[in-house]
């Protein structure tokens, strides 16, 4: 019984006559520890053999990958990126429609406030009412979708007992615990005529109205904050197509917060009082169609899911009706029915804006190559410049 083999031998000679050479393992090509083997060959198999093709130098090793028995290149194919089983690198965020819901109505407050300020500075009580109005229903909603994310209303509440000016979640939750009070005293002041003459009532009716216009200032302080912290909030996240748009996000979302604005003034107020609801309009409309033409453009392949699907749909609509809302609000200065229909192509302009750059984001987190291919890119650029 001849001796057991080591394993080692045993794999090098499998792994030579894959090769297709001889086994160097000993003198001649042969192993000294192998036993004596007889093999009989037919002459078939000897043309057979002689047919094949000689075994290259080096072991049967080729320049262009191992070879296999008989000189059979074995080639590799060429790397491209890809994921396990296709899945994707990032886990797509799990927000759903509310959190693009919150952006919108966080817009809009901010938006509405600034219009109620610009109302009550310059002598326009409709459109300030207007503007007090809706930004405190704006942001009575967007508390209530934030809430709705969060799952407990105590979390909103837990949020505030650290202030962490690092976090764009933390910085915004306390912006909106300053700015929904001021905008609600600003609001409900305006039903100040509304109270009896007399009493406690009367003492009430005259105190509220200067305690809502200093409420209407501070909120409408705090409103550029409010207007712009999503983008930054947004841009924060590892979403490929939302981190690498942190310069145009806010510039978007404070355009597409003064158009909402605008757009508020133009349905409620008349036309005489509508001056400041054109001027923002068309403000709004150069800061989101020139922030939007970025993002489209800039961000190189990460473009791309802001111009495909849903999320170019969206933003294209966008564009439309804004370029609609800001004719309109500059042609109908005398028509009430004008304005309003350009106030609501606004008010549209800015939901499609904001579900749009929403599915853009969410769109690039769930296909790898969003998160590949700009690192590979990254990577080379280094490389290069450290040559």
């Amino acid at each position: 019984m001849s001796p057991q083999r080591p394993v080692g031998d045993l794999f090098r000679r499998f792994r030579d006559r894959l090769d297709g050479g001889a086994e160097t393992t000993g003198p001649g090509g042969a192993d000294p520890a192998a036993p004596a083997v007889e093999t009989s060959v037919s002459p078939g198999d000897a043309v057979a053999d002689r047919s094949r093709p000689a075994p290259t130098g080096g072991g049967g090793r080729r320049r262009g990958g191992r070879g296999r028995r008989g000189g059979e290149d074995l080639t590799v194919p060429e790397a491209e990126f890809t994921s396990y089983y296709g899945r994707p690198i990032l886990k797509a965020p799990v927000w759903k429609w509310d959190i693009a819901a919150y952006l919108f109505t966080g817009g809009l407050a901010a938006g509405s406030s600034l219009l109620a300020a610009g109302g009550q500075l310059t002598g326009r009580p409709a459109l300030r009412r207007a503007g007090r109005v809706a930004s405190l229903a704006a942001v009575t909603a967007s508390t209530v979708f934030l809430i709705k994310d969060l799952g407990r209303p105590a979390r909103f509440h837990h949020m505030l007992r650290v202030a962490k000016p690092t976090s764009p979640m933390s910085v915004g939750t306390w912006i909106l615990s300053a700015f929904g009070p001021a905008a609600g005293i600003a609001a409900v002041a305006e039903g100040a005529p509304w109270l009896p003459e007399r009493g406690l009532p009367g003492l009430v009716r005259r105190v509220l109205p200067p305690v809502g216009h200093a409420a209407g200032l501070a909120a409408a302080a705090t409103a550029p904050a409010l207007a712009t912290y999503t983008g930054v909030l947004l841009a924060d996240t590892a979403v490929p197509s939302w981190h690498e748009a942190y310069a145009e996000l806010p510039t978007i979302f404070a355009g597409s917060a003064l158009a909402s604005g605008a757009g508020v003034g133009l349905i409620a107020a008349p036309t005489a009082q509508a001056g400041p609801a054109r001027r923002m309009a068309v403000a709004g409309a150069a800061l989101e169609l020139y922030g939007a033409h970025r993002v489209e453009t800039r961000l190189g392949l990460l473009s791309e899911p802001y111009r495909t699907g849903r999320a170019g749909r969206l933003l294209r609509a966008g564009r439309a009706l804004t370029a609609v809302g800001v004719a309109g609000a500059l042609l109908g200065r005398r028509s009430r029915a004008l304005s309003a229909l350009s106030g609501a192509a606004l008010l549209g302009a800015s939901v499609a804006t904001r579900f749009g750059i929403f599915e853009g984001g969410v769109a690039s987190a769930k296909d790898p190559k969003y998160t590949v291919v700009p690192q590979r890119e990254r990577l080379d650029r280094r490389r290069a410049a450290g040559a």
